[in-house]
């Protein structure tokens, strides 16, 4: 059976670390061409698109593909947890996800929040660390309490999900320990 995860979380937890590691495991053993990479498929979702009025409909959309290519290893970062939080934030509304939630349901999905220490100083290494890597972030960098204040609302929400979760605080990266979780949470030794 394909493995389906999420992988959500406030802005600088460690999500696409966590991905690539995991990506990086499934891919090479279930890899059944060896000439492309398909053993495993990474979505990254997050292409500004979320808290605006286009969020629902594109996601409706990528669970439309991940129908197609369920029966292969699946792995997206940010979706819907996103989008409703975003929403939340920037626009003062609340966009209800009920039908892609049990669609996502329908196709076996889980669900890893990626969450930070509540430590300031963290947050702003790890902002130093954003910012040399892409500099255009500093267009929408924000400080460490808003931050904060944003995981807050993601480990709210996903209390209220139907999808099952694991919750993996990312400390120091990189950690091999945390991607092991993940691995032997979803069963793969």
């Amino acid at each position: 059976m394909a493995h389906h995860i999420i992988f959500e979380g406030a802005e600088l937890a460690g999500k696409s670390w966590l991905t690539s590691q995991v990506y990086n495991f499934l891919e090479p053993k279930y890899n059944q061409q060896k000439v492309i990479l398909d053993g495993c498929h990474w979505f990254n979702c997050d292409l500004g698109f979320y808290g605006t009025e286009h969020g629902k409909i594109v996601i409706e959309n990528y669970v439309n593909i991940f129908k197609e290519l369920q029966e292969k290893n699946l792995l997206v970062e940010k979706m819907y947890l996103s989008d409703r939080i975003y929403n939340q934030l920037y626009r003062n509304q609340d966009i209800n996800y009920a039908q892609v939630e049990n669609r996502l349901s329908d196709l076996d999905f889980k669900m890893v929040l990626v969450t930070f220490p509540e430590d300031k100083e963290l947050l702003q290494k790890r902002i130093d660390d954003r910012l040399r890597l892409y500099p255009h972030y500093a267009r929408i960098l924000k400080t460490p309490d808003w931050y904060i204040s944003q995981q807050r609302k993601y480990k709210e929400e996903i209390e209220n999900s139907k999808l099952p979760y694991l919750i993996i605080e990312t400390e120091v990266l990189p950690d091999d320990s945390l991607t092991r979780k993940i691995l032997d949470w979803i069963g793969e030794e």
